[in-house]
C-alpha cells in the first residue's frame, strides 16, 4: 500500500485471483505539475483489510473506500485521462476504475485475467499503451 506522496509503503494481505488492464493514453503528465494544480488537503488515510479478500469483487469494494486525490488534477490538465476511466468503467465486468499515482496510467480491476485480456483488446487506440492480464501476467495490445 503506498501513501504519503509516494515515499511510505506497507505490505497488504495477499491479492485474490484478479484481472487488470492498464491503460496509458500517451499524454505527458508532469508530477510537480499535478501537486500545483491540486487544492486542500490530502484525504485521511484509509485502512486496508488485514486478514486479504475472497474475490476480486471484495477488493474492489474496499478499494473504493479509498481516492486518489491527484486524479482530479491531472484530469484538469490532461482531460483524456477522464476519458479513459470512462471508457474502462463502461466496460462490462469492470470492478473499480481509477487513475494510477500522478497520472496517466490508468487501471480497471477485473474478476478474471480472461475478463481483463479481452477488455484490453477493446480498448486499442493509436496513441494509446494498453495492457490486460492478470496481476502476474498478462497482455500488451
Amino acid at each position: 500500500m503506498m501513501s504519503g506522496i509516494g515515499e511510505v509503503l506497507a505490505p497488504v494481505a495477499p491479492l485474490p485471483q484478479a484481472g487488470m488492464v492498464l491503460v496509458n493514453p500517451g499524454v505527458a503528465v508532469p508530477t510537480p505539475a499535478v501537486f500545483q494544480a491540486r487544492s486542500g488537503a490530502f484525504s485521511a488515510p484509509a485502512a486496508i483489510q488485514a486478514a486479504g479478500w475472497a474475490d476480486a469483487a471484495a477488493m474492489a469494494a474496499s478499494l473504493r473506500e479509498l481516492g486518489n486525490d491527484l486524479q482530479e488534477p491531472a484530469i484538469s490538465i490532461a482531460p483524456v485521462i477522464g476519458a479513459v476511466i470512462d471508457r474502462l468503467r463502461d466496460i462490462p465486468g469492470c470492478l473499480l476504475a481509477r487513475m494510477s499515482g500522478s497520472g496517466a496510467t490508468c487501471f480497471g480491476l477485473f474478476e478474471s485475467a480472461l475478463a481483463a485480456t479481452e477488455a484490453a483488446r477493446s480498448l486499442t487506440q493509436p496513441g494509446w499503451w494498453v495492457w490486460g492480464g492478470g496481476f502476474f501476467g498478462g497482455t500488451r495490445f
